[in-house]
C-alpha cells in the first residue's frame, strides 16, 4: 500500500491495549517491523517535487547554539566544550593542532526527538510494539545491529536522513501583524489550536501537502536567548518546570488528528515541547502530553523542539514564500535516542 494511501485516524486499525489512532503495522512490510514512522510519507515523488521549492539559492539554518538556553535547565546538563593539545606531532613535524570535546545533553536544544523518546510507563512499549530498555539501547555497536527506531536508523541506505517539503506556520508573526499584541509573549502558555494553523495558513497562501514537515513558530528560543527580567522571574518562579507555561500546539486528540489526516512526515517548533506546556487533561487538570504519546508512539512522527526559526521567519516574510525545501541530518550513533536536527531551510 501507498504510506499516503493509509487510513484517517478514526478509520485506523484497533491495536490491543492502544487508543484509537494507534499506527502501528501501517508501514511494516515483508514480515519486517518498521522503525521510520510517518518518515513514510517522504516518498521519492514527494521529495523530488520539495526540490522545486528552491529557487533563491538561499538556505538557512535553523539550529540553535547548544548554550542557547542563559538559565539552569531542570534535568539537563549544558553542555561541556574541552580544547584538546596535540602540540608534539613528532620530532620532525612544524605543525601543531587542536582537538575538542564536546558532552552535552541531546535535548538541551534544537534537536529531533526519535520513536523511542517515548515509552508507555507500565508495558515499557514504544512506537510499533517495540520495548527499547536501556540494556536493548545500549547494545547495538553498528546500526545495521539496532533492531530499535531510534535517530540512527535515519541514515540507513533506504533512508537518506530526512528531505523534504517544510512548511512554516509563523504563529508569532501573525498574532503580531493581525492583532493588537505588539509583542506575542511565549511564556504566557497559548495553546495553538488547529483551527489558528489553519488561519495562520490561509494568511501566509500556505496549502499543506502530503509528507509535508509542519514547523510551527512561538517566538520562545529567541525569549530564551534574551530573556528580559520579567522573563527570567517566570522562569525562576517558585514551582520549577512544573510552574512554567510556554506556549506551543494545543494537546488535544483533535490536534493529533489533525496531524495524522494531514500526513505530516514530521513535526517541529521553538517551542519546548512542540506542544503547549504544561500539560492539560479536556478538564484543565494537569495531564500527560498528549502530543508525544501520539505522535512518538503511537504515529511514529517525530517531533523537533528548540529550534531556531527567527531567521527563516523574516525571510519568509520578506518573499512572502513559507514553504521551502527541508534538510536533516542527526547524528549517526547506534540508539541514539535524541539529536541535533542539523537542519537547513532552502529557498
Amino acid at each position: 500500500m501507498d504510506p499516503v494511501q493509509s487510513p484517517d485516524f478514526d478509520n485506523l486499525p484497533k491495536v490491543e491495549g492502544q487508543p484509537q489512532g494507534c499506527a502501528w503495522g501501517i508501514f511494516d512490510r515483508d514480515g519486517k517491523k518498521d522503525v521510520f514512522g510517518t518518515l513514510n510519507f517522504l516518498t521519492p515523488q514527494v521529495v523530488a517535487a520539495a526540490a522545486a521549492e528552491v529557487r533563491d539559492g538561499v538556505s538557512i539554518s535553523l539550529n540553535w547554539p547548544l548554550n542557547g538556553i542563559k538559565i539552569p535547565f531542570p534535568f539537563r546538563k549544558p553542555p561541556a566544550h574541552r580544547l584538546v593539545p596535540l602540540h608534539d606531532m613528532g620530532k620532525n613535524s612544524n605543525l601543531a593542532c587542536w582537538d575538542d570535546e564536546l558532552e552535552f545533553n541531546t535535548q538541551i536544544s534544537s534537536q529531533w526527538d526519535s520513536l523511542c523518546h517515548v515509552i508507555t510507563k507500565d508495558s515499557g512499549v514504544s512506537y510499533n510494539g517495540f520495548r527499547p530498555t536501556q540494556a536493548v539501547l545500549q547494545e547495538p555497536k553498528t546500526t545495521e545491529e539496532n533492531t530499535l527506531p531510534t535517530i540512527d536508523q535515519w541514515h540507513a541506505p533506504s533512508r537518506g536522513g530526512l528531505v523534504g517539503r517544510g512548511v512554516l506556520i509563523d504563529f508569532k508573526g501573525y498574532i503580531e501583524e493581525t492583532t493588537d499584541t505588539n509583542q506575542f509573549d511565549p511564556l504566557e502558555g497559548h495553546r495553538i489550536t488547529v483551527q489558528e494553523i489553519e488561519k495562520v495558513a490561509r494568511h501566509q497562501g500556505v496549502e499543506f501537502k502530503s509528507g509535508d514537515i509542519l514547523i510551527v513558530r512561538t517566538g520562545l528560543t529567541e525569549t530564551l536567548s534574551d530573556p528580559s527580567p520579567a522573563d527570567i522571574e517566570k522562569l525562576n518562579s517558585p514551582g520549577g518546570l512544573k510552574a512554567w507555561r510556554m506556549a506551543g500546539v494545543d494537546g488535544t486528540e483533535e490536534s493529533a488528528r489533525w496531524l495524522w489526516n494531514k500526513r505530516f512526515s514530521a513535526v517541529a517548533g521553538d517551542a519546548l515541547a512542540f506542544e503547549a506546556v504544561p500539560a492539560l487533561k479536556p478538564d484543565g487538570s494537569p495531564g500527560d502530553p498528549l502530543l508525544h504519546m501520539y505522535c512518538l508512539l503511537q504515529f511514529g512522527m517525530p517531533i523537533g523542539e528548540l529550534w531556531d526559526l527567527k531567521e527563516l521567519a523574516a525571510y519568509a516574510k520578506k518573499t512572502g514564500r513559507y514553504s521551502f525545501m527541508l534538510t536533516s541530518a542527526p547524528l549517526n550513533h547506534p540508539g541514539l535516542i535524541a539529536s541535533p536536527p542539523n537542519a537547513l531551510a532552502i529557498f
